[in-house]
């Protein structure tokens, strides 16, 4: 049941994201490619995290779950948000971040073998520098982007930018509930993405900045 919960929230988080890809080749507005390779990432996170549960957890899967949960979601989120104000920088940051991401995430030697059926604790697998500090960071700035952006023009767009907010807290409690079990978690992996897409659509309207 939690493996099918989670594959669950993976689909719903993949056609949210196919969504957001095509309101961007529609309107070739660069903040809806962003918002819906962080949706992408989302979905490939809750999908390991669905295999985890269904098969037992490996040292690659892990590996997956780490660089798509871990490194890019919050990142490219964030990424779309200053690109909605029009820091077009952010579109260059962003692709060199995801290069160094999959790099690291793919180079960086694991601590100890993952194994088991329960979601994996990056403290237990991952030393600090450089994987751990570097989601952290990501994590970090992504998060600070999507919200300051979000309460900066919210009365612009006032629902749209609520249920984003709404959406970065759900899957911050989410990540803290983690320990509870995989079904939890995927709950709460299923409905940010539902947040995240119907704030995102509404902040990213014509309206937008």
């Amino acid at each position: 049941m939690e493996a099918l919960l989670a594959f669950a929230a993976a689909l719903v988080a993949l056609r949210l994201s196919g969504l957001l890809l095509q309101r961007w080749r529609a309107s070739g507005r660069p903040q809806f490619a962003a918002w819906g390779g962080g949706l992408a990432a989302y979905a490939v996170a809750s999908a390991a995290l669905a295999w985890g549960a269904a098969s037992g957890w490996s040292d690659a899967l892990f590996r997956v779950y780490y660089l798509f949960g871990g490194l890019l979601t919050a990142a490219l989120l964030g990424v779309g948000s200053l690109l909605l104000t029009g820091r077009r920088w952010a579109a260059p940051l962003g692709l060199l971040y995801v290069g160094l991401a999959a790099g690291l995430a793919i180079a960086v030697p694991l601590t100890a073998p993952v194994a088991g059926d329960t979601i994996p604790e990056a403290q237990d697998h991952l030393d600090l520098v450089p994987a751990r500090l570097l989601a952290i960071l990501g994590n970090s700035a992504g998060t600070i982007a999507i919200v300051v952006v979000a309460l900066l023009t919210i009365h612009r767009r006032p629902l749209g930018n609520a249920l984003v907010i709404a959406g970065v807290a759900l899957a911050a409690a989410g990540s803290g509930l983690a320990g509870l079990g995989v079904a939890e978690t995927a709950a709460f992996v299923a409905a940010a993405a539902v947040l995240f897409y119907a704030g995102f659509v509404r902040a990213g309207g014509r309206g937008a900045v």
